[in-house]
């Protein structure tokens, strides 16, 4: 599937209601520190992103050399204002981090 195949998928599956309602509680529940909230609602996005990663067929051995960002730019165009979640800016550094180790071994 291609970028947009994707989105709309996301789109059809999830109401922008839904969506938006998602990242506020997530967001709400991190400046809370509700571990329990946060866990529920980072193991559904966790999901969701899972299902992104196999749709854009990325695996760290073929993006190392030039990181490809598209998963994380499907999942901002899904979820309005995920970018500023606690969940967003995790995932962007777990990668970076993973992609520094590839690339010094």
């Amino acid at each position: 599937m291609n970028k947009e195949e994707i989105i709309n998928t996301l789109k059809e599956h999830y109401s922008r209601d839904v969506r938006k309602q998602l990242v506020k509680s997530m967001i709400a529940n991190e400046k809370l520190d509700d571990k329990v909230a946060i866990d529920q609602q980072y193991k559904i996005m966790n999901q969701i992103f899972s299902y992104v990663l196999k749709e854009c067929n990325w695996t760290m051995s073929e993006n190392s050399t030039q990181w490809d960002n598209q998963p994380l730019e499907i999942m901002t165009a899904v979820f309005p204002k995920l970018a500023t979640s606690q969940w967003y800016q995790e995932q962007s550094k777990l990668t970076t981090q993973d992609i520094n180790i590839v690339m010094n071994q």
